[in-house]
């Protein structure tokens, strides 16, 4: 083993360890509590639309909760967690390089189907608190710093494209009956004219 890969390997070692002693700190309920985020983390922000991580230094309790419900509302995930936890949790997965995003107090937001709205939320709570604060996000495989999470919340939402999509076919298709229709409606009138015609006869 090369000394690069003694030092790798004694690093990884050293993280298995603290990982380790992590989950089974505290008591059973605490351990079972953190084996339970971890794994929800796990599952949840590799298949996740889009990721956004905010600050919540200075935070209270009831704007928090404030915050969670306009999420929830808006089918957006918004958990508090641990930084231990989540980067336990995003190990060796897609989303690791969020690692260092991780500092301070977090809150982690995400949808499984509209990699708008969680950047639109973010941004409107940014907006509406002022201790409120973007740490960045990722989507489609990369970090992204606050400036492109703001132009991503900035994208029409997902309802709203549904919306301009079936807007624009119900014209398409109003149009194009009215196409069908008026040949139609001009034969029906040479027939009638042809049927005076011979009538006069």
């Amino acid at each position: 083993m090369s000394p690069t890969e003694a030092s790798s390997h004694n690093s990884d070692s050293r993280h298995h360890r603290h990982t380790q002693r992590k989950l089974h700190e505290g008591s059973t309920v605490e351990r079972a509590r953190k084996k339970e985020i971890i794994e929800k983390f796990e599952e949840d922000l590799p298949e996740a639309q889009s990721i956004v991580l905010t600050n919540q230094t200075g935070i209270d309790a009831n704007t928090i909760d404030d915050i969670r419900s306009e999420f929830r509302a808006n089918d957006v995930h918004y958990h508090v967690v641990k930084n231990t936890l989540a980067k336990i949790a995003i190990e060796d997965t897609e989303v690791e390089p969020l690692s260092d995003l991780f500092k301070y107090p977090t809150a982690v937001a995400y949808s499984f189907d509209d990699a708008a709205m969680p950047a639109k939320l973010v941004r409107d709570a940014e907006e509406e608190y002022e201790q409120f604060e973007m740490k960045g996000g990722f989507l489609n495989g990369d970090v992204i710093e606050p400036d492109t999470v703001r132009d991503l919340a900035d994208m029409p939402s997902r309802d709203k494209l549904r919306r301009d999509l079936l807007g624009l076919f119900e014209s398409v298709q109003t149009k194009f009956l009215r196409l069908l229709e008026t040949p139609s409606q001009d034969l029906v009138n040479v027939l009638e004219a042809r049927k005076d015609d011979l009538d006069e006869e």
